[in-house]
C-alpha cells in the first residue's frame, strides 16, 4: 500500500481536536505513566499501540453497548470501537509530538446471510527516526484477527479484498472521519450503531 498524506505539513498531524483531547488531565496522567524522556520514537509508538490494543477492550468483542468517542472517555471506560480506539492512540502519540493520522478500510460484513459494508478505522504514524509512515490497527486481537507493531511490514487484522467490494483507502487523514464521529457521539448502543448507522464509504 502506497500511503498518501492528506497534508504535507506534519504539524497538521499533531493538532489537538475535540475527540483527540490530549490536554485532558486523564490523558496527561496516562502519558506520564507510559512514556519517559529517554524513550525513542519507535519505543513510544510500540508502547502506546500495545496499550490501546491490549488494554482498551473492543466494545463489540465484549458485547458492550457503551459508545465512547473522545479519547479521554475511551481511556476512562476502558473500551471503544475501532474509531474510538484510533482517537485514543492518536491522542497519546500526538501528546508526544509524534505525527499520527487516521486511515480507513471498507470491509464486507456478513449479517444474517445479507452482505453489508462498514468503514474500519486504523492509524498511520510518522516515525521521525525512520522518516516514514507506518500503519497500525489497535482494534484488539482475537481468534483469527491479529494486528502487531512492525516497522518491517504491516501486520494488520484485515486485508481488504477489492474483488468483493472491499477497499483499502491510501489517504492518511489529519482528522477522524466526520460522519463516523457524528454517529459515535449520538449513539447509545454499540451493536445497533454497528448494524445500522456507521458509514460504509469515505465521503470526504
Amino acid at each position: 500500500m502506497n500511503l498518501v498524506a492528506e497534508s504535507i505539513d506534519l504539524g497538521d498531524y499533531l493538532t489537538e481536536l475535540p475527540v483527540v483531547n490530549f490536554s485532558h488531565e486523564s490523558i496527561r496522567q496516562k502519558t506520564n505513566v507510559l512514556f519517559s524522556e529517554g524513550q525513542a520514537d519507535v519505543e513510544k509508538v510500540k508502547i502506546a499501540y500495545e496499550f490501546v490494543r491490549d488494554t482498551i477492550l473492543q466494545s463489540l468483542d465484549i458485547e458492550s453497548q457503551y459508545v465512547p468517542c473522545k479519547a479521554s472517555d475511551v481511556l476512562k471506560y476502558g473500551e471503544g470501537v475501532c474509531f474510538a480506539k484510533a482517537n485514543l492512540l492518536a491522542s497519546l502519540l500526538r501528546s508526544q509530538m509524534i505525527p499520527t493520522g487516521f486511515c480507513y478500510q471498507r470491509l464486507l460484513i456478513d449479517r444474517n446471510k445479507d452482505n453489508f459494508y462498514v468503514l474500519h478505522a486504523l492509524n498511520a504514524v510518522f516515525l521521525p527516526s525512520l522518516n516514514r509512515w507506518i500503519r497500525l490497527d489497535a482494534r484488539g486481537n482475537k481468534a483469527g484477527v491479529r494486528g502487531e507493531f512492525s516497522i518491517h511490514g504491516e501486520i494488520l487484522p484485515f486485508k481488504p479484498n477489492e474483488n468483493n467490494g472491499e477497499k483499502d483507502y491510501p489517504i492518511i487523514y489529519t482528522k477522524p472521519n466526520v460522519e463516523a464521529m457524528v454517529v459515535l457521539e449520538r449513539s447509545t448502543d454499540a451493536h445497533k450503531m454497528f448494524q445500522n448507522d456507521l458509514p460504509s464509504v469515505i465521503n470526504f
